[in-house]
């Protein structure tokens, strides 16, 4: 299938009634959990997963992409009007855009937000549909040791980008490998570390594991936190930014785009590390770099184009390789996996529609997301204004409900409920839950990609070194951990450290 006979599928299938339907659901929801602080795209995807099992894996995985990338619109609401980022993408927004609002200037800095979100995220797509069909016939080439030493590397860097230690970030990617473990043997037909549990030999579930550590630990944290939302009392008019404004944002919009598509490719990369980027990179460029933090349009143009374009970059490894780039692409590939499809190169032959269906669904959602961010922020506004002592509980709810209906069985709450409490311990001792998730939804795909290459090489390791792809992927993956070893390198990531954290 060639580009544009796939387009054209694409567009057959996701502007279905039912299916432009699921994906307006996913940016409302998207949007609503970047306006509100807490919870994020990770636990919101987690918790309605089970709500998807009943339904066409194409309006599934429409609707799950569209939280995702609603989330990222939704984020800067908060952070120009309250200087609270909704969401972790959203956190330079805060710099400028609460600036501007308390300049009076509220307005102008949500709509180039949206309109950037708008123009970066549509060009993100665009990118998407044109890299992915080239890159998954490159990927056909790759074999099992190609593969497993592309799945160390994309846990290493994101290892490496952790914000605080790399030795804790390396240790929670361990337990995540071995909770992947856990459960019957493909091979050997035998039980590994299910300790007679009957309910262990399925494996443990992929959405108790992310609601326990994203949903459940994220208000477990915030419930022992004083958190004060005063939302800046001004009248939010003049949503079209002025010429002058317009002048000085097209270019940090442009260059945004470009900086979040390709650092979304990179396992790690992201929407947040690209915001961060692109504002440094707006700051280095501008003609008055002193006054950032003070309220500059670019300041808030640059970030928020990055963090949208990185969406549409960070699929491509998805679809292409089966590979995600962080961990809400951890998610959702676990959710192909759940309806029965298994990402990389053969998504593209073996089923278009999904691939070329959640695409073509971007461009619907980037303009329902402009519909809906311009004339709805005074709506935003009054949810901004709900109490955590309602919200949260609502939260837990709908948690219990979501880990409940997966198999109707209680041991799955138990299992949510287990890794809620692991993931606040992991907060309050500074170890993320980000590379645990990654490395649990890669990890039986590296053990038979190992197994696989080294039965190929009768049992020896020197097939990873001697094909030049995984020789070099291995080496960058080698290199980046020898590196927090050795006192120059320590001292820069610490530097990036502290200027992102």
């Amino acid at each position: 299938m060639d580009i544009f006979s796939g387009i054209l599928g694409g567009f057959a299938a996701s502007l279905s009634l039912a299916n432009l339907l699921y994906c307006f659901i996913g940016v409302f929801i998207g949007t609503l959990i970047g306006v509100l602080p807490g919870i994020g795209p990770v636990g919101t995807i987690s918790l309605l997963l089970p709500a998807t099992f009943h339904v066409e894996p194409v309006s599934a995985i429409i609707m799950l992409a569209g939280i995702y990338y609603g989330a990222m619109y939704g984020g800067s609401t908060t952070s120009i009007l309250v200087n609270i980022p909704g969401e972790a993408a959203s956190v330079v927004t805060c710099l400028d855009g609460y600036q501007m609002a308390r300049k009076g200037r509220a307005g102008a800095a949500l709509g180039i937000s949206a309109f950037g979100s708008f123009i970066a995220g549509t060009l993100g797509v665009i990118g998407l549909m044109f890299l992915a069909l080239p890159l998954a016939k490159l990927a056909l080439k790759f074999g099992p040791p190609e593969y497993f030493s592309l799945m160390c590397v994309g846990l290493t860097i994101l290892t490496y980008l952790a914000r605080g230690s790399m030795l804790k970030a390396l240790s929670m990617a361990l337990v995540g490998l071995l909770l992947s473990f856990v459960g019957i043997d493909a091979i050997t037909g035998l039980p590994r570390f299910t300790m007679d549990v009957v309910p262990l030999m399925d494996g443990i579930g992929l959405v108790p594991i992310a609601m326990g550590i994203f949903g459940i630990a994220e208000v477990l944290i915030n419930l022992e936190e004083v958190l004060r939302r005063e939302v800046f009392e001004t009248k939010i008019k003049g949503l079209f930014p002025n010429r002058e404004e317009w002048k000085r944002s097209k270019g940090s919009i442009l260059r945004g785009t470009i900086i979040g598509f390709f650092l979304g490719v990179l396992p790690g990369g992201g929407a947040a590390i690209s915001s961060f980027i692109s504002y440094g990179v707006e700051k280095k460029l501008s003609r008055y770099p002193e006054k950032f933090g003070t309220g500059v349009i670019e300041g808030v143009a640059g970030p928020e184009s990055a963090n949208n374009a990185a969406v549409g970059g960070a699929f491509i490894p998805l679809f292409t390789l089966g590979i995600p780039a962080n961990v809400v692409m951890a998610v959702l590939l676990g959710a192909l996996m759940i309806h029965g499809m298994i990402p990389g190169p053969m998504l593209l032959r073996d089923h278009p529609q999904i691939f070329w269906g959640t695409v073509t669904s971007m461009y619907m959602g980037n303009a329902f997301l402009l519909l809906l961010n311009l004339p709805l922020i005074g709506i935003w506004v009054k949810i901004l204004k709900v109490p955590y002592r309602i919200l949260f509980p609502l939260i837990i709810l709908f948690c219990l409900i979501g880990a409940y209906s997966l198999n109707s069985n209680t041991f799955d709450i138990l299992v949510m409920l287990i890794f809620g409490l692991a993931g606040y311990l992991m907060r309050k001792f500074g170890y993320e839950g980000a590379p645990l998730l990654l490395a649990y939804v890669l990890g039986p795909m590296m053990e038979q990609a190992l197994r696989q290459s080294l039965l190929i090489s009768y049992g020896s390791f020197t097939i990873f070194f001697t094909r030049p792809i995984s020789a070099v992927a291995l080496g960058l993956a080698i290199a980046m951990i020898a590196s927090y070893f050795f006192p120059f390198f320590k001292k820069r990531r610490l530097t990036v450290e502290e200027e992102t954290g």
